[in-house]
């Protein structure tokens, strides 16, 4: 039988154990400081930040957790990426290593302001 998709944050992240649900509660409380303006929403089944577009998304596999930054995010911050796998448009956090929090906030705010930015610019 297969799950209903989450309509939320929440409800994604309480179908995982309890283990899991802590470092997602994680991600996320990083995530909310470091764009407090954006909106929580559901995209694609995953949870994202939006402001105008979506800023980042992110999601719990069975070995990692994926970020998902996009273009500009990769692009700005890749020098950084040297111990994890990543891709145009996402990199994987392995569940056995301590999470960079700090390389998520920094790059969920470049996306923030970046996306601010643009808009002003419209």
């Amino acid at each position: 039988m297969d799950q209903p998709k989450p309509e939320n944050i929440d409800q994604y992240i309480a179908g995982f154990p309890a283990e899991t649900q802590k470092l997602l509660q994680k991600v996320r409380e990083t995530i909310r400081q470091a764009a407090p303006d954006a909106k929580e929403v559901i995209r694609y089944g995953m949870p994202a930040f939006k402001q105008n577009k979506v800023l980042v998304y992110f999601a719990e596999y069975a070995k990692h957790i994926g970020f998902y930054p996009t273009g500009s995010g990769i692009e700005a911050f890749q020098h950084e990426f040297n111990s994890y796998k990543w891709s145009k448009g996402a990199i994987q956090f392995p569940l056995n290593k301590p999470l960079p929090m700090d390389l998520i906030a920094r790059i969920t705010k470049f996306k923030a302001e970046r996306d601010l930015k643009k808009f002003k610019q419209k």
